[in-house]
């Protein structure tokens, strides 16, 4: 079927064609540093960084919302944050948080030679800590947009505190909601490594799905992009 969604997932060639056709070609030149960088530093593990596919559309998102105050719960090297930081308007603000400073510090450079490290408040910590601290200090309400790209255990936790701190209308982002496909795979053939936060993934997005308090759509950008938009 030729509209069928699961034709990037399983086309390396036509994700090949929208990376090299489309993405790269309009990437901001720190954010292809810092892809760069990553890749050579990490290896394997630079998958934990969003595509540059997958940031566009957020940064594009951002615009058309007029975003001015973002939480980002994972950040790594930041490829979203600092896509993030671009986006926002000069006065925008977004606190950052993971529990792994010494990455963060990798992308660091390329974000202040983009000249918008005054956006970024990074807390070196678990995520629900930071959003109860902020619940207490009474900014509910107050944030555009969230980017949650973190344990995926903790997301539906991280879901009821960010539905009180993003203002109805705003938006709620999960990153890796179709986890290398594997969602969409029996247990048999699912390699051991990714059942568990395969099972965590599956038990978020069929509780997404039934919360009346958010419009919700599952995009195949990436690794599976859910956004959550709270009307309630």
């Amino acid at each position: 079927m030729a509209g069928d969604s699961k034709n990037i997932l399983q086309c390396p060639a036509l994700l090949q064609y929208i990376l090299e056709e489309n993405s790269y070609p309009r990437e901001h030149e720190q954010l292809k540093e810092l892809r760069e960088t990553t890749l050579e530093t990490f290896k394997y593990w630079s998958v934990m960084s969003v595509p540059a596919d997958q940031g566009l559309f957020l940064s594009m998102l951002l615009k058309l919302m007029n975003a001015k105050k973002a939480l980002e719960i994972g950040v790594f090297t930041g490829y979203s944050l600092l896509t993030t930081a671009l986006a926002l308007p000069a006065d925008g603000q977004i606190t950052a948080v993971d529990v792994n400073r010494d990455s963060f510090e990798i992308g660091l450079p390329f974000i202040k030679k983009a000249g918008v490290d005054h956006k970024i408040n990074f807390v070196e910590s678990q995520g629900m800590p930071v959003l109860n601290d902020l619940l207490n200090d009474g900014k509910e309400g107050e944030f555009d947009f969230a980017f949650v790209d973190a344990n995926k255990d903790e997301y539906i936790k991280y879901h009821e505190l960010l539905l009180k701190l993003v203002k109805i209308g705003g938006v709620i982002a999960y990153d890796n909601t179709l986890w290398f496909g594997t969602v969409a795979q029996s247990d048999d053939v699912v390699d051991e490594k990714l059942k568990a936060s395969r099972g965590h993934t599956r038990e978020l997005n069929a509780f997404l799905v039934n919360d009346s308090r958010v419009d919700i759509a599952l995009l195949s950008v990436g690794d599976g992009l859910t956004l959550c938009r709270r009307i309630k």
